[in-house]
């Protein structure tokens, strides 16, 4: 790694809590290209930045591939741990603040340090080792395949509200031994929850039911699935432990793996390099989900870590209790570590950051890729002619400081048969 301008901050080298007029986070997602705003912090702080998280919250925006190491593999400086943040002592944050959902503290493994981490850790990194990949694979095709017959006749929809969206927890759900009935009320139950709305809390009820029945039915007659894996681990200690893995593993292969597809399926469809593909061009989905996680990768900015004493990054003066964002999508187009500027050109680099990194990086990496690659190529197997329906610079991302994920994906194809994908 070369040293340059970019690693010494020109502006004042204030403490977090001083600092005032800051480019706010969501400047970062909400704008055509994220990278104009990251080299112009880039340019007037080098690789770490102040940012203001909401009005009069402040933190710290990681934007260097090599601090994001740092702060990710420095257990013993840095904290997952929401309780070790400032701002939930010092009265900073609203009772009503849209952080709380994503930098709350929550009793399960992503929250959590040192060994109590690694205890609750160790059940889904060795869940998703147990996995059969090719029966995921056939068992994903087919539910891809399904959920494409709701609309396959239409000739339109919206590959995110009617794909993207309802795939992947339904994937993780047939690999907890849910039915299809249970795996469709589990994606409705969850998609309410995180809706924010005020049907959230009987949405978490209706879901925290459907799991408790599952695991209340492994207990009786053990299967070969996660969830009889997650019941038998013996470092999972009571059901409340269970059902917190569980709903955590849920959530993160939702979130994230929705929003790789959604990204997938828009690269495919609008880049010719990619959508030359679908007439025998050179690059496939392999590499257009290689180029997402390099470019838009499912959270632009990554919730959090939190110091744990006062020391330095990058020349800032970080303080105890200042929260540390990932800037994830910054970072992997760090210009210490890529001359070019361009890394996702380099085909079959996959040296992101985008599984984040050190003792909390996403031990699903294999499964939620499969997800991915199975769900989209299907999409483009099923959906004959399939085509944006908008011109792509309307398509625009769900309004959020911690990804660009599209909101929509209109799209129109030759309406087809459910069953044998022939034209209607």
């Amino acid at each position: 790694m070369t040293t340059s301008s970019l690693d010494r901050p020109t502006g004042a080298r204030k403490p977090l809590a001083e600092l005032t007029g800051l480019v706010p986070l969501a400047a970062t997602t909400a704008c055509p290209d994220p990278q104009h705003v990251f080299r112009r912090l880039r340019a007037e702080h080098g690789p770490v930045a102040p940012v203001e998280l909401e009005p009069g919250v402040h933190a710290w925006l990681v934007m260097g591939y090599q601090e994001i190491l740092t702060v990710t593999r420095q257990e013993q400086v840095y904290s997952c741990d929401p309780n070790d943040w400032s701002a939930h002592h010092d009265g900073s944050l609203p009772a009503d603040s849209l952080l709380r959902p994503m930098m709350s503290p929550y009793d399960n493994a992503f929250f959590v340090n040192g060994e109590r981490h690694r205890r609750l850790r160790a059940p889904i990194a060795g869940g998703m080792a147990e996995i059969d990949q090719r029966a995921m694979r056939r068992a994903v095709a087919a539910l891809c395949t399904d959920v494409i017959g709701a609309f396959a006749g239409r000739g339109e929809a919206d590959l995110v509200a009617d794909y993207a969206a309802i795939v992947p927890v339904l994937a993780i759900a047939d690999r907890f031994g849910l039915n299809t009935v249970e795996s469709h009320e589990l994606q409705a139950g969850l998609a309410a929850m995180f809706a924010w709305g005020a049907d959230a809390l009987a949405a978490r009820e209706k879901v925290m039911k459907i799991l408790a029945d599952v695991v209340a039915a492994r207990r009786a007659t053990p299967s070969r699935d996660l969830t009889t894996y997650l019941v038998e681990h013996p470092n999972l200690r009571g059901d409340a432990e269970i059902y917190d893995t569980m709903v955590l593993t849920l959530v993160a292969a939702n979130e994230n793996t929705m929003s790789c597809i959604a990204q997938t399926l828009r690269l495919m469809l609008t880049d010719e390099r990619f959508a030359g593909r679908l007439r025998g061009g050179r690059l496939g989905v392999d590499d257009a989900l290689d180029e997402v996680l390099w470019r838009d990768p499912p959270m632009t900015n990554a919730p959090a870590r939190y110091a744990l004493r006062d020391t330095e990054l990058a020349g800032q003066p970080v303080r105890r209790g200042d929260a540390m964002i990932l800037g994830l999508t910054a970072a992997n187009a760090d210009p210490r570590i890529h001359a070019s500027g361009e890394p996702w050109r380099e085909v079959g680099n996959r040296a992101h950051l985008s599984w984040g990194a050190g003792p909390h990086a996403c031990p699903a990496q294999i499964p939620a890729r499969l997800i991915v690659r199975t769900a989209v190529e299907t999409a483009l197997h099923l959906l004959p002619g399939v085509r944006l329906a908008i011109p792509v610079e309307e398509l625009v991302a769900v309004p959020s400081p911690w990804g660009r994920t599209p909101q929509s994906i209109p799209v129109r194809f030759t309406p087809v048969r459910h069953r044998d994908s022939e034209p209607l």
